[in-house]
């Protein structure tokens, strides 16, 4: 027997996969699709199992390959764009309170209250809500702003800045 249509049902099969990147079928064309790859290897191990055995095992190396490329390609489609959720830029302010807070990097400041590691610190006049990166800050201790994620004011404990350093916005 010849195996062709074994390897054409196969083919098409891989086909309908990338159909299902682009197509929205809920389902249909990925279920065709792997109905048509099995039927394929079913005809070509009617062929001779040689032929059978050899393109069992290239399927399972192509498989996981054109899945692969569909999994990683299919969120950068229009319907994965819509159907998946992005998450927002790293270190990039969303709100406008946190717009204000990014202007604290690198700022020095006082805790007002013990950072036990969260705390309040007072920034030129400003308090604001701060968490430690996990030591402990007595009250009065000069701290450093040293990153601002979503909200999240990071301070570091710093020596006592001179006046010409407290507009400074370099990392020690």
């Amino acid at each position: 027997m010849d195996p062709t249509p074994g390897f054409l049902l196969i083919g098409a099969g891989f086909v309908f996969l990338l159909a299902e990147l682009f197509m929205p079928s809920f389902g249909f064309l990925l279920v065709l699709a792997l109905l048509s790859i099995v039927v394929g290897l079913v005809l070509t191990f009617q062929a001779g199992t040689t032929v059978g055995l050899l393109t069992l095992l290239s399927v399972f190396v192509a498989l996981p390959v054109v899945l692969g490329l569909l999994v990683h390609y299919w969120p950068k489609t229009p319907m994965g764009r819509r159907l998946i959720l992005t998450a927002p830029e790293e270190g990039a302010a969303i709100m406008p309170a946190h717009k204000d807070q990014e202007q604290l990097r690198g700022r020095f400041g006082r805790a007002l209250s013990s950072l036990r590691p969260a705390g309040v610190v007072d920034f030129d006049g400003r308090r604001v809500d701060c968490i430690t990166e996990g030591m402990m800050v007595e009250p009065g201790e000069w701290v450093r702003c040293i990153d601002v994620q979503a909200g999240r004011v990071v301070v570091r404990p710093a020596p006592k800045p001179d006046s010409t350093k407290l507009d400074s916005t370099e990392f020690s």
